[in-house]
C-alpha cells in the first residue's frame, strides 16, 4: 500500500505523473517507469560513474501549460545551468500513455544528488521531479 501523500498537487496529476513515460533517447535508450526497477539505468549510472540520477524538465511551471515557444527557452535555460553545473545531461522526454498532455522535452541527470535535484526541480518550477539511487527503481519526489 503506498503511504499517504499530502501535497498541493492534485490526485489525478499525482497519478498522471506514476504513470507517465519517462524516455531517455540517447546513450542507451530507456523508458524510466515509477517504482520499477530499470535494469537500463544501472547501465547508465555505470557508464557514467554514478551512483544516482534525476529526470527533470523546466517546461509547464507548476504543472500549467505554456506556449512551446516559453517552454523551449525555459528547457535551453535548463540546460545552460546543467552545462554551468558540469552535469551530465542526456535528452529526454515526459510522455503519459495517453497523450492527453503534451510531450515534455527533458533531460536525465547522472550523479546528482537528491537534494541537489530537488533545488533544481524547485528553481525551475516544477510539481515533481524523478529521482533514483544505486538501485536504479525512479521514485516521484513532490516539490509541492
Amino acid at each position: 500500500m503506498r503511504p499517504v501523500t499530502i501535497s498541493a498537487i492534485d490526485a489525478d496529476t499525482l497519478q498522471a505523473y506514476r504513470e507517465t513515460h519517462y524516455k531517455v533517447l540517447e546513450g542507451l535508450p530507456t523508458t524510466l517507469r515509477v517504482d520499477a526497477v530499470c535494469p537500463e539505468l544501472l547501465l547508465l549510472h555505470a557508464r557514467y560513474r554514478a551512483h544516482c540520477s534525476a529526470f527533470i524538465t523546466a517546461c509547464n511551471p507548476l504543472g500549467e501549460r505554456v506556449a512551446t515557444p516559453l517552454n523551449a527557452l525555459r528547457q535551453e535555460a535548463l540546460r545552460t545551468e546543467l552545462a554551468r553545473r558540469k552535469l551530465e545531461a542526456i535528452r529526454g522526454i515526459g510522455q503519459h500513455p495517453t497523450n492527453q498532455w503534451p510531450a515534455e522535452p527533458s533531460f536525465l541527470v547522472l550523479g546528482i544528488a537528491r537534494r541537489a535535484a530537488r533545488a533544481l526541480g524547485h528553481q525551475f518550477e516544477q510539481n515533481a521531479i524523478i529521482w533514483a539511487g544505486p538501485d536504479a527503481v525512479p521514485e516521484l519526489v513532490l516539490l509541492r
